[in-house]
């Protein structure tokens, strides 16, 4: 396994939205959250045509390779690959995580989504890196999603399995605490951070759940 698979911190996971950036540059909203203790940036474009989406993602990994905080791509693996991105996050309706494992190689980080036990179950057979729990919460920013997990339900997958959890859906500093000491590793945020009127003091306080919860 590759020292980037084995020491990825997960902790204050940020998944991009243009949209909720209000006006702002997304290269100045990830870099300010980025600042203040992002550990992980997914690139998510569900609404641009593939040339705007490899010129984004190789600005942010520009942006993110000198901090060392990996750059992961929704769903596309052409753009990353086209990037040089640091892995991919796919879905349960997106292309399997082996045929990803299978383009991006064994160095490459993968994520992927799961809405189920089931989903959960068959994950663990695969080469996949950590597993997205979504949604934790009822969310805004994504409405084609099974009903929440809730607290309950993501400590009953802690116990369940050993994988690595990335909790998503309704997170933010007001919860972060709770969700992580439910079980989960770490903390994957869309509004809480994009749409924060700072989002560098944003990721500070979800970093400082994450120190509090881990006890350093």
């Amino acid at each position: 396994m590759s020292a980037l698979r084995r020491n990825t911190d997960y902790g204050v996971y940020l998944v991009t939205d243009r949209t909720l950036c209000r006006g702002r540059a997304l290269a100045d909203v990830v870099a300010a959250a980025v600042a203040g203790g992002v550990t992980v940036v997914q690139l998510r474009e569900k609404h641009v045509d593939t040339r705007e989406f490899v010129e984004l993602a190789r600005a942010l990994k520009g942006l993110l390779a000198p901090r060392d905080v990996p750059l992961l791509i929704n769903d596309r693996v052409d753009v990353a690959l086209a990037c040089g991105a640091d892995g991919v996050h796919v879905g349960q309706g997106d292309m399997h995580p082996a045929d990803v494992r299978a383009l991006l190689g064994h160095t490459a980080l993968v994520g992927l989504s799961v809405e189920t036990m089931e989903q959960v179950r068959e994950a663990e057979a695969l080469d996949v890196d950590y597993l997205g729990v979504s949604p934790v919460f009822a969310t805004s920013t994504k409405t084609d999603t099974a009903p929440p997990w809730g607290l309950d339900g993501l400590a009953r997958l802690r116990v369940a399995t050993e994988c690595t959890l990335v909790a998503i859906g309704g997170i933010g500093a007001a919860n972060a605490e709770q969700v992580l000491r439910a079980g989960a590793d770490g903390l994957a945020v869309v509004s809480a951070l994009c749409a924060a009127d700072d989002p560098q003091r944003a990721a500070e306080e979800l970093r400082g759940a994450v120190r509090s919860v881990r006890g350093w």
